[in-house]
């Protein structure tokens, strides 16, 4: 039954939450999907550690994807060994882990540091803080002590296979239940992590401005240019 709860329940639990809850923010709070900008209070810091955190993450992020979602009989078929897959995400995953908790310290220095920015942090924001420091802590365990140190886990024959069963509607619980205890606490804290998503200042990753990447350039003009009456628009602004 506890099997059950953690690892059927429980994650379908958190993907409500997180689905529901962003719905919910931008129904009734669309003007607060932002990170509540604090730049204006402190900035030397900020340049240092986001990048760091933002880059850092995106690396993880991109990490999880390719062994989470990626069968492992796909990437032997390219020819890549087990042996092979092991050292890249044992290396890459340690620097983009270490990369990730290095910029989130400086952040949560700086927000300890600055009156100011300490001032306009949320209850919602320190216990997502918590959590989203024992989700990192737990994933970075994993990469170098279970998968460097301990010698290595395959766990794209377990935490994997039950990773895209939640997703195809028949998860294994078995698969979780005999992973690692630092792969079932890193899985448990990151579940814990996307039911508070939607209630914390991690909702400004669902408004990131990626329109601006398709958008028409910026035109420019000069007075002694045409009236208006007999300009021209380019073929970007007359579509819009």
């Amino acid at each position: 039954m506890t099997d059950i709860l953690l690892w059927v329940v429980a994650p379908y639990l958190s993907i409500a939450l997180l689905v529901a809850g962003t719905i919910w923010r931008y129904r009734y709070d669309r003007f607060g999907l932002t990170t509540r900008s604090s730049q204006l209070y402190e900035s030397r810091l900020l340049r240092i550690g986001s990048p760091l955190f933002h880059f850092g993450l995106l690396m993880v992020v991109g990490g999880h994807v390719l062994g989470l979602v990626v069968p492992k009989d796909l990437t032997e078929l390219f020819g890549i060994s087990e042996e092979q897959y092991h050292l890249v995400s044992l290396g890459m995953g340690s620097l983009a882990g270490f990369a990730t908790v290095a910029g989130l310290g400086v952040l949560l220095w700086r927000r300890w540091k600055t009156p100011a920015v300490r001032g306009a942090t949320s209850g919602n924001d320190k216990v997502m803080y918590v959590v989203l420091v024992c989700v990192l802590l737990a994933g970075l365990t994993t990469t170098v002590i279970t998968n460097g140190v301990q010698g290595g886990y395959d766990y794209r024959s377990t935490v994997s296979p039950w990773f895209r069963g939640v997703f195809m509607l028949h998860p294994d619980p078995e698969l979780m239940a005999n992973a690692p205890l630092s792969y079932r606490v890193h899985v448990l804290f990151a579940m814990g992590l996307f039911a508070l998503w939607p209630f914390s200042r991690l909702v400004h990753a669902f408004s990131a401005p990626v329109r601006y990447l398709v958008r028409p350039y910026v035109v420019y003009r000069s007075r002694d240019e045409k009236p208006v009456g007999e300009r021209r628009m380019s073929r970007e602004w007359q579509r819009r």
